[in-house]
């Protein structure tokens, strides 16, 4: 239980870093209370689609990940996160991002401030 509470405050994290950093990824609220619940409801459904929808993904482009060397890696996480994107539209959260080159960059961004808050912060059970 504890490892899910940290990758999804990892994952809050680093999607607050790329809506701080990228303007095209927005998160509205009233106040910063329902913008911090908002967000971590959006680290749920990211989370979510990041364990379900992007290992099957992944297996389906094995080929372009051998012939690109690993760049649709890329192109999958923008993916992932245009998925979210929708999700949370469909769930009525304010999360929005503008384009696919805007998500190819918050992947970018998410992936590297993930991978850093999860070197971080402790990983047991």
């Amino acid at each position: 239980m504890k490892n899910f509470v940290v990758k999804t405050l990892a994952n809050a994290g680093a999607l607050g870093v790329a809506i701080w950093l990228l303007q095209d990824i927005t998160l509205t609220g009233d106040s910063t209370g329902k913008k911090a619940w908002t967000l971590i409801l959006v680290a749920l459904v990211f989370g979510l689609v990041n364990f379900l929808v992007k290992p099957v993904v992944q297996l389906l482009t094995i080929p372009l990940f051998i012939l690109t060397l690993g760049l649709i890696t890329l192109i999958v996480n923008a993916l992932m996160l245009l998925l979210t994107s929708w999700l949370a539209g469909v769930l009525d959260l304010s999360f929005h991002v503008e384009g696919f080159w805007t998500a190819v960059l918050g992947g970018l961004i998410i992936s590297v401030v993930s991978w850093a808050l999860n070197v971080v912060l402790p990983d047991g059970d």
